[in-house]
């Protein structure tokens, strides 16, 4: 089944270079090797592939040899987040499991601390930073990222979350959150931490070297590119539009392919927060993103692609989804 694609904000890949801005180091080579034209840099609305966030994300790991990408006082040396991985990946549940790479972590480092917690019927994993308001955004976002997922991996495949909360103030990005902490967040907080409920914690874990190898492997894209839960029905819509392309067909016809009334389509893509229009103009502006960036296909074309009259009708959605008119963009992309 062809997949919807995935765009990422530049606003994150400001935040994921922000390690080298606080060191005075260039970007620019790293920028090179992901495809990233430094211009959209200074682009508010640009976006880019989830390939070459990931590939930037790669990079500046394995050429800095830190996997924290400058944001701590010393480099994680590359390899340590698979020892962390391995040593709770023996652990008979979840909870011990948590323990264990709270405890193997600390080794590695001392700016902070990863420590699990009870309250009201819900379990947390909460980082405490030695020095918390001197520690970057982003560093809080990754690491809180990076053990949610090793903790859904452990769990079996998925820890679902209750909230998530952030020790520092709202953010200008915020509003691009709900793609990647699934959640309410709650900003101003004493610790960052993402909180679950806690009968997750006597989950066994069942997890051998193969399935060890298996989540390293693509662990990078995990960490950091935002993936939809499978179940829910805007991950189907936006899959049925997909492979339906060129014909994007209507919400009538798409509730029916779901063998679902209009009406209960509607309802249920409310309560997760999005709506048909919503999720068909967010998928139609990451494939025009993706056809810019990495094909030579003409913005007539594009516009036929993406079921548009003409191209004048493409070109003034374009400019309403990110800022910039396509041609503009495409040049800045190149």
């Amino acid at each position: 089944m062809l997949q919807a694609p995935i765009t990422i904000p530049i606003v994150f890949v400001q935040s994921m270079l922000s390690g080298l801005r606080l060191r005075n180091e260039s970007c620019e080579r790293f920028l090179d090797a992901a495809g990233i034209p430094a211009s959209l840099l200074d682009d508010a609305g640009a976006r880019v592939t989830a390939a070459q966030y990931v590939a930037l994300f790669t990079s500046l790991i394995e050429w800095r040899e830190d996997e924290c990408l400058g944001l701590l006082s010393r480099p994680l040396k590359p390899g340590s987040f698979a020892l962390v991985a391995r040593c709770a990946a023996s652990a008979a549940d979840l909870e011990t499991a948590i323990r264990r790479l709270a405890k193997t972590f600390a080794l590695l480092q001392d700016e902070l601390t990863i420590e699990l917690r009870r309250r009201n019927g819900l379990a947390g994993l909460a980082f405490h930073f030695t020095n918390a308001g001197e520690a970057p955004v982003f560093l809080h976002e990754l690491l809180l990222r990076v053990f949610w997922q090793l903790g859904a991996w452990l769990a079996g495949g998925q820890l679902p979350p209750v909230s998530f909360d952030f020790a520092f103030d709202i953010p200008d990005h915020a509003a691009h959150y709900s793609a990647i902490f699934p959640a309410p967040p709650h900003f101003q907080q004493p610790h960052t931490a993402v909180w679950f409920d806690e009968a997750w914690l006597k989950n066994p874990v069942r997890r051998d070297e193969a399935a060890l190898r298996a989540f390293l492997a693509d662990a990078q894209a995990r960490m950091v590119v935002p993936v939809r839960e499978s179940n829910v029905v805007s991950k189907r819509v936006c899959n049925h539009l997909s492979r339906t392309q060129p014909a994007w067909p209507d919400l009538a016809v798409t509730a029916g392919a779901m063998n679902m009334s209009v009406a209960t389509l509607q309802r249920r893509l409310a309560l997760e927060g999005t709506s048909f229009q919503a999720l068909k103009d967010e998928l139609r502006r990451d494939l025009a993103i993706m056809h810019l960036n990495t094909s030579g296909m003409t913005l007539t074309q594009i516009a036929q692609e993406l079921g548009f009259t003409d191209s004048a009708a493409f070109q003034r959605a374009f400019k309403r989804w990110v800022g910039s008119a396509p041609g503009t963009y495409r040049r800045k992309s190149s």
